[in-house]
């Protein structure tokens, strides 16, 4: 049997070693499916070890002796965990650089009682095809110069595995990793990566899945059910992984979404795109509710939403004119179970297919792709 040396009290993995999905989350989907007439719901995983390519991580503890790792349940005391099995290797090789070079330098760590020291977070995100990493520190400072000799000691140890190194100033009382701002020290802007399509960019405050082999899976899952030459409005795209990944064989793609760092990201794709590509392409920046036209006007509509769910007034305008079909990608079973019962409750939309995807080993939560089609 496999076990973890940092559990417990690390509470990263709370189904460590059990394979595949809840069995709680299997029954609640196949019974929903069973309820509108489905089969039982398939289930694609991949390897379970590894597969992080994108960590945030708290720093806390003592000058010289830093603690990075997770916060245990209900307090934020850190649990280190050099060895994490689930990390890529170079995420637990960046974390233990850097936590050399914060002992180095002799940096404080941050202390959240006392809202003192500096080091506070780091994040790292892995590029597959360079299997480098960006890194961000963040740091209870205002300006990055308390951190200019730990940076040049991290770029010194990371030769080829630094892809680029940033600095965030984080120097208020709160529970968000990032600060307000991004300060590239090194490296590119952008993190690229290729799930069958053109490339994605992401800059270091945008939203990205840590899984990609699954999250590759998924798109490539969409693909299979899209129709060629449809007009595509896609919302919450982020930085475009889904979307851009399906230009190829689009008449037309609307891409709707409001964080600056993805719309950064998504920017920084397009402008990597030929001519007549980018020519089909359009941007709706702002909320889904505020977009949600651009779904009256395509042949496909793909929804990717945040664990809440679809904006209220998107929901009700699928519900009410559907397009000829509407793909859902949910993290979030109980949301998706609110939403599916309001998009089918004017009874114009039905639920056709669903397949559960392990975006999320060993833990509570998995994403759910829906296939919706009008009522005949």
């Amino acid at each position: 049997m496999r076990t973890c040396p940092h559990r417990p009290p690390c509470p990263g993995c709370p189904r460590f070693a059990e394979p595949g999905i809840a069995a709680v989350h299997i029954r609640a989907l196949d019974a929903l499916a069973a309820a509108h007439g489905l089969p039982a719901v398939p289930i694609f995983s991949a390897s379970d070890a590894g597969f992080r390519h994108r960590a945030r991580l708290a720093i806390r503890g003592r000058v010289g002796a830093a603690k990075v790792g997770l916060f245990e349940l209900g307090t934020h005391r850190v649990v280190h965990i050099p060895h994490c099995s689930v990390h890529h290797p170079l995420i637990n090789r960046v974390a233990a650089v850097v936590r050399a070079a914060l002992s180095d330098e002799t940096l404080t760590c941050y202390s959240d009682g006392a809202h003192l020291g500096i080091a506070r977070y780091l994040q790292v995100v892995v590029e597959r095809a360079s299997q480098s990493a960006q890194v961000v520190l963040v740091a209870n400072s205002p300006t990055i110069e308390p951190l200019t000799g730990c940076f040049e000691r991290i770029r010194e140890r990371l030769p080829s595995e630094l892809h680029s190194l940033w600095f965030s100033a984080h120097t208020d009382r709160s529970n968000t990793i990032l600060g307000p701002s991004l300060e590239r020290w090194h490296g590119p802007e952008s993190v690229i990566e290729h799930f069958g399509g053109a490339g994605i960019h992401y800059p270091p405050g945008a939203f990205g899945q840590s899984n990609l082999q699954v999250a590759q899976a998924i798109i490539g899952y969409l693909r299979a059910q899209i129709p060629a030459g449809s007009r595509i409005s896609e919302f919450y795209a982020g930085v475009g992984a889904i979307g851009l990944s399906l230009l190829d064989g689009a008449r037309e793609l609307r891409m709707n979404e409001s964080n600056p760092h993805s719309l950064r990201g998504l920017e920084l794709g397009l402008a990597q795109l030929d001519a007549p590509s980018r020519a089909r392409v359009s941007v709706l920046a702002g909320t889904a509710a505020a977009a949600r036209e651009a779904a009256c006007e395509a042949d496909v509509v793909i929804a990717d939403p945040p664990r809440k769910g679809l904006d209220r007034a998107l929901c009700e305008i699928l519900g009410d004119r559907p397009p000829a079909l509407f793909l859902y990608v949910s993290c979030s079973l109980d949301s998706f179970m609110q939403d599916l019962e309001r998009l089918t409750s004017r009874g114009r939309l039905r639920l056709t297919a669903m397949r559960a995807f392990d975006l999320f080993p060993f833990t509570a939560h998995l994403e759910t792709v829906a296939r919706f089609e009008p009522r005949t």
